[in-house]
C-alpha cells in the first residue's frame, strides 16, 4: 500500500490551507494538534510558523502516518507524528505534554478523504477500480464494508444509507443489495446500485455524481464510526485547550458539519467558546477550479474563552 506513494509524490491537494492557518492563528511558541495529518499539508503549514512551539500530528490511517512523518521529518523535534483516532486525542496529547508541556493552543481536523485513500484500490473507498470492499481507515479494525453489505439485514442497511448520506432511494438500494449479494468488489456494488436506480449514464455524468456515491459515503461513515469519532474529538477539546485556543474543522458533508455547528453553538451558550465563523468558510472559486474535490468543503472555527 505504501510503495505506491511517497512524501514527494503524494497526490493529495490540501483544502483551505490558507484559511485554516489564518483561523488557527498559529503562535510561534504554541502547542498545536493536527488530528488528520494525511499527506502533511496542513501540518507543514503549521510547523513552518513555529519557533519554540510544537506540533502533534495525528492520523488514524497508518499509511498516512508514514507519509506525514516523511514529509515533516525536516522539522525535527518540533513535530511529533503518531497514529491515533479522534477518540484517542486526549491520550495522544497527554503523551506529547510529557515532552512539550502545557495546554493546546489550537486543534485542527480536516474531515475529508485523502487522495491516497481514494486512489488505492486495495482500500475499497472508490468504485473507480476493482478494489475489495474494505473502507477501513485503520486496517487493524475488524469491521469492513463487505461485512456490512453482505450480512446486514435490509431494514438496517436502508437506515444506514439514509441516515449517513441522506440518500432518498435508500430502501430501493438496500433491497437490491440484499437481492444481489454477496459482493466482493467496490465496482461490483456500484454497478448494481447504478442499475437499480435507473439513472441514465448521461444524467449522472452531467451532474458529476455517480448513483452509488451517497451509498459509498454512508458505508464509509458507518464502518469507521466517523460521526461518533468526531463527537468524541469535540467532547475532549474543552479540557485540552487554554484560553484563546482555536478549534478549526473542515467538513465535507452535512452530517459532520451539523455535529460541528451544533457543538460550537452549545459551547458558546455555555460560555466555553465563542464562534468565530458566523457562516461557514468555503473555498474560493480559484481553489475549486484547481481542485474540484474542494467544492463541498466547509470550515468552522471556535475560540476558547
Amino acid at each position: 500500500m505504501l510503495d505506491r506513494f511517497s512524501a514527494d509524490s503524494f497526490p493529495h491537494v490540501t483544502v483551505l490551507r490558507g484559511e485554516a492557518i489564518e483561523y488557527l492563528a498559529v503562535q510561534p511558541e504554541g502547542l498545536y494538534v493536527d488530528c488528520t495529518a494525511g499527506g502533511g499539508g496542513h501540518s507543514e503549514a503549521i510547523a513552518e510558523r513555529l519557533t519554540t512551539g510544537r506540533l502533534l500530528a495525528l492520523d488514524r490511517d497508518p499509511a498516512a502516518v508514514s507519509l506525514a512523518a516523511a514529509r515533516l521529518e525536516k522539522f525535527g523535534s518540533k513535530v511529533m507524528v503518531r497514529q491515533a483516532a479522534f477518540s484517542g486525542l486526549a491520550a495522544a496529547v497527554k503523551e506529547a505534554m510529557k515532552e512539550f508541556g502545557g495546554f493546546v493552543n489550537g486543534i485542527l481536523a480536516d474531515l475529508g478523504m485523502s487522495q491516497m485513500q481514494l486512489d488505492d484500490p486495495a482500500r475499497g473507498f472508490s468504485f473507480a477500480a476493482e478494489g475489495q470492499l474494505d473502507m477501513r481507515m485503520d486496517p487493524a479494525q475488524s469491521l469492513t464494508a463487505a461485512e456490512v453489505v453482505n450480512h446486514t439485514d435490509e431494514r438496517e442497511l436502508a437506515r444506514v444509507i439514509y441516515e449517513y448520506a441522506e440518500e432518498r432511494r435508500s430502501r430501493r438500494i438496500a433491497n437490491v443489495i440484499v437481492r444481489n449479494r454477496p459482493f466482493h468488489t467496490a465496482r461490483q456494488l456500484a454497478g448494481v446500485i447504478e442499475r437499480a436506480v435507473s439513472a441514465p449514464r448521461h444524467s449522472w455524468k452531467h451532474h458529476r455524481i455517480h448513483p452509488a456515491t451517497l451509498t459509498f459515503q454512508a458505508l464509509r461513515i458507518f464502518v469507521n464510526d466517523e460521526l461518533g469519532e468526531l463527537e468524541s474529538l469535540l467532547a475532549q477539546a474543552p479540557q485540552l485547550t487554554r484560553p484563546g485556543a482555536r478549534v478549526v474543522t473542515i467538513g465535507f458533508h452535512s452530517g459532520e458539519d451539523r455535529v460541528v455547528k451544533n457543538t460550537f453553538r452549545r459551547w458558546q451558550a455555555e460560555g466555553l467558546f465563542r464562534v468565530l465563523t458566523k457562516h461557514v468558510i468555503r473555498p474560493s472559486d480559484e481553489e475549486t477550479a484547481a481542485n474540484p474535490r474542494a467544492r463541498s468543503a466547509r470550515l468552522r472555527c471556535a475560540e476558547r474563552i
